[in-house]
């Protein structure tokens, strides 16, 4: 843990050399997010509730992913610019160093104007909290921390997958961003709203609706049962076969002798 501290102030202090710059980054972020605010706020403007939905509760929603997605943007980033690594021979060393290749994947990058995101959702969040007909109890609060954190480690399992297909294709596959940055912009409404055959793809394939719809319908009510509450521990078992297809990539790695 104290190494990647280390790690996580070196990135900070070389981002942090132009703060100007960094600051213009954050603030972009935080202006080009809340553009997916916007298509929610006309879209709810022309239809005052998308299947049972009210603005307050979609807005709840859409901010919940977009927390659980800044977190793995921020510090899973690694992983989305793995082809870089793979491309210019840097994860070669990464094989012959002393400390897990996942843990250095993870230090070797982290973009902290990212957190513009993780800004714009708290932002809604505040917004929306106060205004979701939401009873805070305890049981609440945890279902919504469980959403958030659970959320993330999905997110970050997808990014593995994303790294581990660059084993056998060197270069990164556009349609993995599917799953990751659609996975947030699909997020902005109730997995429901797609369809049955979406909301069963995104439970049972990629658990992106375990820690969105189903813990949802706990907070505001619609469902009572503490299944409902807990669905989003389920969604971290989803580690297990991204971790377990990128051992069988790395297993089967060759160098492109860059």
């Amino acid at each position: 843990m104290k190494l990647y501290l280390d790690f996580f102030a070196m990135h900070l202090k070389s981002q942090m050399q132009y703060p100007a710059t960094f600051f213009m980054n954050l603030f972009a972020r935080i202006v080009l997010s809340f553009a997916t605010v916007a298509g929610v706020l006309f879209m709810l403007m022309r239809f005052s509730e998308v299947e049972g939905f009210t603005l307050n509760q979609v807005l709840l929603c859409s901010a919940v992913v977009t927390m659980a997605f800044s977190f793995a943007e921020v510090f899973a980033r690694g992983f989305d610019i793995f082809p870089r690594l793979l491309g210019n021979g840097e994860f070669d060393r990464c094989l012959v160093r002393p400390r897990g290749v996942i843990f250095q994947v993870l230090a070797s990058h982290m973009e902290f104007a990212r957190l513009g995101i993780f800004i714009h959702a708290v932002l809604v969040l505040c917004y929306a909290i106060p205004n979701s007909g939401v009873v805070w109890t305890w049981d609440k609060i945890l279902t919504f921390l469980l959403m958030i954190v659970c959320g993330a480690v999905v997110f970050f399992g997808l990014y593995l997958v994303y790294a581990s297909v660059s084993f056998f294709t060197v270069e990164g596959l556009e349609f993995m961003n599917i799953l990751t940055h659609g996975g947030r912009e699909f997020g902005r409404y109730p997995f429901s709203v797609y369809g049955d055959g979406v909301l069963r793809f995104l439970t049972y394939v990629v658990p992106l609706a375990l820690f969105q719809y189903y813990p949802l319908l706990y907070l505001i009510g619609r469902e009572e049962s503490p299944l409902y509450m807990l669905a989003p521990l389920p969604g971290v078992l989803f580690l297990l076969p991204c971790y377990g297809f990128w051992r069988f990539g790395l297993r089967r790695y060759k160098s492109t002798g860059s």
